[in-house]
């Protein structure tokens, strides 16, 4: 609307950010001339970081990183989030190297370096760029469907619980890019936040997350595990390390399979289909009043419950890469510290059970991607790696990586040992082939010998 041709009691939105965005007096003044002026102060300051946050964000609705960040750097901040005490991160290092040097014992897949004790927040500064790769593909479709029910919603209400004439609805157009940008980062904000304070280790969700695999222990959140278990916390530390270390060398002697695992998730999101229908259904009924309601509204379930017959192929080829990823972990993890350590079989089951019932990282991806990202057939992976080691030794057991085509797939973990035999039949039928080819070789040679020799030597000429 052009301001010349705005009513004399029409407030300019733009003055009105302005005075928002201020804070103090500024801010409290224009809240009044919305209506608002009896806020709590409690919420008054939480409207103001969210307002901050939402001008931040970019007003064509992509996703904002550092609005992301900062919300996931609150979070941790207010869950606790204590340093990292020198004496700390040299005990982790030592713990790691101990770990490795286990592991060596028992996988050619080499060490990829000195062990790190992170803070939460360290954490989630090293893995947001990695989140970012992950979310991206359904950022767009959930800021399109919340543009949409905010337009509809401010449309609707926006005099009635504003108290603002309908010609000032024009003026909030811009703004909605911004907000529905600011909804879903600081969703994933809360969420990376709250991931930072439940995992013991840097890649426990089982996918590559920070940059270089370093072995990552988070010596807080271990202590928070170890509660219970009527375990040393030294051979706690020491079996997550040697988990941590054996699947970072994973990562990094199969160059092929942290892309593939971050590839499967991202297919999944881009194919994700948005319930628009819950959408304008959560936000119409929140307090447009309450600013904290908004992204309340859309913690819940925002996905279609059914995934399309793409999705559920990605789902499972992603089910089955975690599973060989952690049944792998787990078979090498208990070669290399039960030797060491007598409570294996119960940390062992700890993680089991960790994993089985849901752990952090799966109630991360279910609210973000509509991801149940669980490894359901770990044991079953445990067993076929467990049988190409018993047929083939270690060498055999680790030969099961090499290419992305020979991995073993779900129907092969339904049948462990046909998976093994048929790994054996390619090693005979290569061994035959090269068998074949020097007997061939060998012939070859003895007939050009033999032609060879009938041949007439070049001193019986006629006449000689």
């Amino acid at each position: 609307m052009n301001p010349d041709e705005r009513p004399d009691d029409m407030p300019d939105l733009n003055e009105l950010m302005k005075h928002l965005m201020g804070g103090g007096d500024d801010m409290r003044e224009a809240l009044s001339e919305l209506g608002l002026g009896n806020i709590d102060p409690a919420m008054f300051a939480q409207m103001q970081q969210q307002m901050a946050a939402m001008m931040a964000a970019p007003s064509d609705g992509s996703f904002n990183i550092e609005a992301a960040r900062d919300v996931a750097r609150k979070t941790v901040a207010a869950e606790g989030d204590p340093s990292i005490s020198a004496t700390t991160a040299r005990d982790v290092d030592q713990v790691v190297m101990v770990a490795n040097l286990w592991l060596d014992q028992v996988t050619d897949f080499s060490s990829t370096g000195a062990g790190k004790a992170w803070s939460r927040s360290e954490w989630v500064e090293a893995t947001m760029p990695t989140w970012r790769r992950l979310v991206e593909p359904v950022s767009d479709a959930v800021n399109a469907a919340v543009m949409r029910a905010m337009r509809e919603q401010i449309t609707r209400l926006g005099s009635e619980q504003f108290g603002m004439p309908p010609q000032m609805m024009g003026q909030l157009e811009p703004m909605l890019g911004r907000m529905s940008s600011a909804v879903f980062s600081m969703q994933l904000g809360q969420a990376v936040g709250t991931l930072a304070g439940e995992l013991v280790t840097g890649t426990e969700v089982g996918l590559p997350l920070v940059e270089g695999n370093p072995v990552v222990v988070m010596p807080t959140n271990v202590a928070a595990f170890a509660e219970g278990l009527g375990v040393d916390a030294g051979e706690i530390h020491l079996y997550l390390a040697v988990r941590e270390a054996a699947r970072t060398r994973l990562f990094k002697g199969v160059p092929w399979l942290g892309p593939a695992l971050i590839a499967a998730v991202q297919s999944y999101a881009a194919d994700i289909s948005i319930d628009t229908e819950a959408i304008e259904e959560a936000m119409g009924n929140a307090d447009m009043q309450d600013p904290t309601q908004l992204q309340e509204a859309l913690a819940g379930s925002i996905f279609r419950p059914e995934p399309s017959e793409a999705q559920q192929r990605t789902l499972k080829h992603l089910e089955t890469l975690l599973a060989l990823v952690e049944g792998w972990v787990d078979v090498i993890s208990d070669r290399a510290a039960r030797p060491h350590l007598p409570n294996v079989d119960a940390l062992s089951e700890a993680i089991r059970r960790r994993r089985a019932t849901g752990g952090p990282a799966e109630k991360v991806f279910a609210s973000l991607v509509g991801l149940e990202l669980r490894p359901r057939r770990m044991r079953d992976a445990a067993a076929l790696f467990t049988a190409l080691e018993d047929a083939k030794g270690q060498q055999g057991r680790d030969e099961a990586w090499k290419h992305p085509d020979f991995a073993p797939s779900a129907a092969d973990l339904d049948d462990p040992s046909g998976y093994v035999a048929g790994t054996e039949r390619k090693h005979a039928d290569t061994s035959t082939d090269a068998v074949d080819d020097a007997l061939a070789a060998l012939l070859a040679q003895g007939e050009a010998e033999m032609a060879q020799e009938d041949k007439p030597e070049d001193d019986e000429k006629p006449g000689s």
